[in-house]
């Protein structure tokens, strides 16, 4: 087996590990997709603050939800997750 064929099929092995890795790791966060934060954890409050309010952050599922924090999410409210619609 000549050295450049070496190298390539190492650089296969390297590169097949990642892709594996990574799959790995995105099937692993699909798994805990369901998991949230508690409110208290976010400090979630019922009123917005300095202006922001949780019907405008990107986490905002409609009616009274959110994406990342449980419980009943008031759309008035805010937390330390908030991030801005773009």
């Amino acid at each position: 087996m000549s050295k450049e064929k070496t190298v390539i099929t190492s650089r296969r092995i390297v590169m097949a590990s990642g892709i594996a890795a990574v799959a790995g790791a995105v099937a692993t966060r699909a798994a805990r997709a369901d998991d949230k934060l508690a409110q208290t954890v976010v400090q979630y409050q019922e009123t917005p603050n300095d202006g922001k309010k949780c019907d405008d952050c990107v986490n905002w599922v409609a009616p009274n939800a959110c994406k990342l924090v449980t419980g009943p999410i008031n759309p008035n409210g805010w937390c330390v997750a908030f991030a801005p619609k773009a």
